[in-house]
């Protein structure tokens, strides 16, 4: 079940049921909603219903026991791809894009006939991967679709993307879930109800949150922000914790989630200290996209963050 989206599953199932589906689906919103569950629920329901395994249905839901269930999950499915970033040259890490022979590879399946349907389905996570070359050969498959094929596209930042191919496809739009929804997921997975206000609407920052011990953190941005670090003990703490060979995962997770700390907290603030935390949300933002990025080096920039984090402090307080 897909809790918060309802809007979405709603006119992405009107589509097909009327035979007006359009061949690519822009899947638009902040990072860790659910557009990619949203994405392979979608293509397994299409996929189930085109080859007779389920009949209609109100929802995306489908019995993970059938076989397009099984396919999907097992990435054995002739009929379904799933592109994202595969490992760097090393192995040692993901690599920065998605590349062109990726895309170039999907040719396999649409000039092929189908195996299980009439219909061949494609998720991309997410599209703003995408090496420039791959995103050229991704726009003359959408110029000259197959018949009966899907892409579903996967974008955090649909702003950045090729206009060329924003215009080709149909946008769902969808927006950071509400407390109600968010409590009930934090219950399904058994996750302290204070997580909630750290993870933005974000069931994917609420899942990290619990796996990676990230409720210390948490608190560390939320001290920063109302004491302030006139010694800089705090942030360099911060910074050698998240520096160490083991901790690519928690740094870039702590990244995703202070400018949802930051505005947050704004909510509880007025005047001056409210423009501060609006400044230093913009300014945070900024730097938890751009750092991965550039490659910046953690340790000096969890330093920074924390600076950002401190810099919405009470004025008496802020170095």
């Amino acid at each position: 079940m897909i809790l918060g989206h309802d809007s979405a599953i709603a006119d992405f199932l009107a589509a097909w049921r009327c035979g007006s589906m359009h061949h690519a689906w822009l899947l638009g919103g902040p990072r860790g909603v659910g557009k990619a569950t949203f994405a392979r629920a979608a293509a397994a329901r299409l996929l189930a219903e085109a080859a007779g395994h389920v009949s209609r249905g109100s929802d995306l839901y489908i019995d993970h026991t059938l076989p397009t269930a099984r396919f999907i999950e097992g990435q054995a499915h002739p009929d379904f791809r799933y592109v994202e970033r595969g490992l760097n040259k090393t192995g040692s890490a993901l690599a920065r894009n998605i590349t062109v022979d990726q895309i170039r590879e999907l040719s396999g399946l649409f000039d092929s006939t189908p195996a299980l349907s009439d219909w061949r389905v494609a998720v991309i996570d997410s599209v703003d991967d995408l090496e420039p070359g791959g995103a050229n050969a991704l726009l003359k498959m959408l110029e000259e679709p197959p018949s009966n094929c899907l892409f579903l596209l996967v974008s955090h930042v649909p702003g950045r993307l090729l206009p060329t191919i924003r215009s080709r496809c149909r946008t769902l739009t969808f927006q950071a879930l509400d407390d109600d929804a968010m409590a009930s997921i934090a219950a399904k997975h058994g996750i302290s109800q204070a997580l909630i206000e750290g993870a933005g609407g974000s069931p994917g920052q609420l899942l990290a949150l619990s796996s990676l011990d990230l409720e210390p953190l948490r608190s560390e941005a939320l001290g920063l922000m109302r004491q302030s670090d006139p010694s800089n003990a705090r942030r360099s703490k911060l910074a050698q914790g998240l520096s160490g060979r083991n901790s690519a995962e928690r740094y870039a997770a702590f990244l995703n989630m202070v400018p949802a700390i930051i505005a947050s907290e704004a909510k509880t603030l007025d005047g001056e200290a409210r423009l501060r935390a609006l400044d230093a949300y913009a300014e945070a933002r900024t730097l938890s996209r751009m750092a991965p990025r550039l490659s910046l080096d953690p340790a000096t920039t969890a330093f920074r963050m924390g600076s950002i984090l401190a810099s919405v402090a009470p004025s008496h307080e802020r170095v």
